[in-house]
């Protein structure tokens, strides 16, 4: 790995005069903005089309890209759309934040326009990406059945809709056939737009970090449609056991998270074959892969669908397998594991093993009662990549402010030698100076922003936050 540095800013955080950052001129411009700072990367979290809660961590489908990003000036560009055809609608009067039900209300009738005039052209590239998309049939056929069903999860679907290979599915998906090619040409849509984003960033020199999100959504194409992979019940195809967490300290009765297991026997059995062809999708869309919750593959919580979370138990998981022969059918591939909370010896070994760069994290540093906590900076190691926070954390700025780090914020003055009022450039002078290969910062502490981007506790304002046009300009890119 090489010494450099990267931005975390979502997509969907961009500026835009629709409602949500999007692939289009913003995009362009905050290639640009990095370039001119002397970064090399942009994380982005994952692209997928986000459900209930707007988690892109609880995707719709892992193949598929969210449809809100799909810029609408470029489909003016291209042709689909007219620029009075978008002006007047609502796409929300706070700027400083995503409104998810505005769009969900008002996006996709603009983009079945679009859609229509995209069959007239009748372009070849269209017709080449629905003979590549293996996935793209399943993916339509289910959002078309969802959206009939006026967006009820497919576990309460009839039981003969359960099973996507059955012939009454086979009906309805030619009962809703034009529904079904709507999804498809948005997704094409989609790519086309992800693709020459990534093409113009790496022709600057800026690389994609990419996720890959460890759980499923219940509700998702993906557990409908490979239902095999899952520890579902094979006659009713319904889960039997769901992700979570045991009793600990912050949570007495645990956590039930209700994402379904992988059934990681039967991937092993196929050479995790299911697994690889997500990996290889999102790779795709970017150069380097971070891979989300790395404890999962070493073991995970197991709970019934109807039992307490202090009921679960501990499951082994695959270990780097998966990893192995990924790397049997993509050479080279560059990835940042997630390697945070507790570390047991097993698991250190296991990173240590797999030879990716793990996390450090400077808030997490500071601790009174671990002055030796591998995220102070003394402990750094190269082959890591540093972070002030993730898009899990409070923003420096609310990190200083907050009473229940007092004692992590005082220390980090002491340790740095600066007062609290200059902790905010301190922090940022120390992440720069780490001895981690790569420093990635949050947009929202370049800009000193107090707006976090997802907090676990206050779910409701999660996911929404956004930077102001003109936020990334060439003071900005000088400072950095």
């Amino acid at each position: 790995m090489n010494r450099s540095a990267g931005v975390l800013m979502h997509v969907s955080s961009l500026p835009s005069n629709y409602g949500i950052g999007t692939f289009g001129k913003e995009a362009y411009a905050f290639v640009d903005f990095l370039k001119e700072a002397g970064q090399t990367y942009w994380q982005m979290l994952p692209l997928h089309p986000t459900g209930f809660g707007n988690s892109p961590y609880q995707a719709l489908s892992s193949f598929v890209g969210n449809p809100y990003l799909i810029d609408l000036d470029m489909l003016i560009e291209d042709g689909l759309l007219r620029k009075e055809e978008v002006e007047d609608i609502d796409w929300g009067k706070d700027v400083s934040k995503v409104d998810y039900g505005k769009l969900y209300e008002n996006r996709f009738a603009v983009l079945e326009k679009a859609s229509r005039r995209l069959a007239s052209q009748k372009s070849e590239d269209y017709f080449a990406f629905l003979e590549e998309k293996e996935w793209l049939k399943d993916y339509a056929t289910f959002m078309a059945i969802k959206e009939n069903r006026h967006g009820q999860p497919w576990s309460q679907w009839p039981q003969e809709l359960r099973n996507h290979t059955s012939e009454e599915v086979k009906e309805e998906a030619y009962r809703l056939r034009e529904r079904v090619v709507f999804y498809e040409r948005i997704q094409y849509l989609f790519s086309k737009q992800i693709k020459a984003l990534k093409k113009y960033a790496n022709e600057n020199g800026i690389k994609i970090i990419g996720d890959l999100p460890f759980y499923i959504a219940s509700d998702s194409s993906d557990v409908w449609v490979s239902s095999e992979q899952f520890l579902l019940d094979e006659a009713t195809h319904t889960i039997q056991y769901v992700s979570g967490m045991p009793v600990d300290g912050a949570n007495p009765n645990g956590q039930k998270w209700g994402n379904p297991l992988f059934d990681w026997n039967r991937m092993e059995q196929e050479q995790y074959q299911w697994w690889i062809k997500r990996a290889k999708h999102a790779l795709q869309w970017c150069d380097v892969l971070r891979i989300d919750h790395f404890q999962g593959y070493l073991s995970y919580y197991a709970i019934e669908i109807d039992g307490e979370a202090k009921d679960g138990h501990w499951c082994a998981g695959p270990g780097l397998k998966p990893f192995h022969y990924l790397g049997e059918e993509v050479k080279d591939v560059e990835m940042i594991v997630e390697d945070l909370g507790y570390l047991s010896d097993e698991f250190k070994q296991m990173i240590k093993d797999s030879g990716y760069p793990g996390m450090r994290i400077l808030e997490y540093a500071f601790d009174p009662n671990d002055t030796y906590s591998l995220y102070m900076p003394f402990q750094h190691e190269k082959n890591s990549v540093v972070y002030i926070g993730t898009h899990d954390n409070e923003t420096l700025k609310q990190w200083i402010k907050d009473k229940n780090q007092s004692e992590r914020v005082k220390r980090a003055c002491a340790y740095l030698g600066c007062d609290k009022a200059g902790l905010q450039d301190a922090m940022l002078r120390c992440l720069y100076g780490s001895r981690s290969d790569i420093a990635i910062v949050q947009m929202q502490d370049l800009l000193g922003s107090d707006t976090r981007m997802n907090d676990p506790v206050n779910y409701q304002e999660a996911w929404c936050y956004r930077c102001e046009k003109g936020s990334y300009n060439r003071a900005l890119a000088k400072k950095i």
